[in-house]
């Protein structure tokens, strides 16, 4: 390697590390975001550094030529790479991921028959318990959802993956794009309130608490509605 070569090569990393040192109160800033809306036992810790591995990537990846600013592309590498530390150790027990799919696969049976909305009660019914039992079931469901819409998916997996790869085909993007509109017309044909729980909390991105204070119910009722919104949503598109 020439001596030119060698210097560019040395600018370039000095480039990096100065645009890593620049946006690390980004990482820092994501993590706290998305802990306000994590149980306790996520470590803020593990999320930054989780974070990190996601600039770091994104400082070498980064095309500049694809549009979008580096914060932009760097935000949504660090977001995704914080979800995946999380989902890897996730920390709901079987039994929890096992009713969820009970729960999904009486809803799906249900309005197949009844040709709309599965009521609770319906839904209890079916599963042989009382109303009491089945919201503490979604309230052991919530406290494992992962806070994106790239984690709605059947059973134990997520329908969307994080952001494609640069090298991912038109093919891919089309795939998705589908999907996303399928995910988006699965929500518009969601009861009211889990779509207005859906909104507030995905798009306004609001916490269950002040949920629960825009529409007049508890923070744990908003974290049942919104388990529930998670697996009607499973049990529509798991086909």
């Amino acid at each position: 390697m020439s001596l030119t070569m060698k210097k560019a090569e040395i600018y370039k990393q000095i480039q990096k590390q100065d645009t890593v040192d620049k946006h690390t109160p980004l990482v820092k800033r994501i993590a706290y975001h998305l802990k306000s809306r994590l149980p306790a036992n996520v470590l803020l810790d593990d999320m930054i550094q989780a974070g990190m591995i996601g600039l770091l990537e994104a400082s070498r990846n980064y095309d500049p030529s694809q549009g979008a600013s580096f914060e932009t592309y760097a935000s949504i590498r660090i977001r995704g790479s914080m979800l995946d530390e999380i989902r890897k150790n996730d920390w709901a027990p079987r039994s929890v991921h096992r009713n969820s799919r009970r729960v999904a696969e009486v809803v799906r049976q249900i309005e197949n028959e009844k040709g709309r909305d599965a009521r609770d009660s319906e839904i209890a019914e079916a599963l042989d318990i009382n109303l009491d039992e089945y919201n503490h079931i979604l309230q052991d469901a919530s406290g494992h959802k992962i806070l994106s819409f790239e984690d709605i998916g059947a059973g134990d997996e997520s329908i969307l993956d994080n952001i494609p790869n640069p090298q991912s085909s038109i093919l891919d993007g089309l795939q998705k794009d589908d999907l996303n509109a399928h995910i988006a017309q699965a929500i518009a044909g969601l009861p009211e309130r889990e779509r207005m729980v859906m909104a507030l909390y995905y798009a306004e991105e609001l916490n269950l608490r002040e949920i629960g204070a825009v529409i007049g119910v508890s923070e744990s009722r908003v974290s049942q509605i919104h388990s529930q919104a998670i697996i009607r949503l499973q049990s529509r598109l798991s086909k």
